[in-house]
């Protein structure tokens, strides 16, 4: 039963971001505006921590399931990648470099500790 309470909460703040998504004219999906929300509410004390902490673990322990279905499309369309790989490693290249910066920068940030 608890699972399904925490449950409830999460899917609230997932269905707040759909209609955030709706409303707002930008191009953020629905899924991190809900866990905008959801941090907020954690930060806030309007959610405590206690109220969805069963249920977060018991999904990010599943989490690597949730990419099989991504990795099956993937090796469906291997005829299409293979002809356009260098574009795709192109694009790639930057963006992993990109991606790798901004969160080193962020954790050295949050490591840092509180500036006063």
């Amino acid at each position: 039963m608890v699972y399904i309470l925490q449950f409830t909460r999460i899917l609230v703040f997932c269905f707040l971001g759909e209609v955030l998504h709706r409303l707002l004219p930008f191009p953020i999906p629905a899924s991190i505006y809900g866990m905008v929300l959801l941090l907020l509410a954690l930060k806030l004390g309007i959610v405590r921590t206690e109220q969805v902490k069963k249920t977060g673990n018991f999904l990010t322990g599943i989490f690597p399931l949730l990419f099989v279905p991504g990795a099956v499309g993937v090796m469906e369309q291997a005829a299409v990648l293979r002809e356009s790989w260098p574009a795709i490693v192109i694009a790639l290249i930057p963006v992993t470099l990109l991606v790798f910066a901004v969160t080193g920068k962020i954790t050295e940030h949050f490591a840092e500790g509180p500036h006063a």
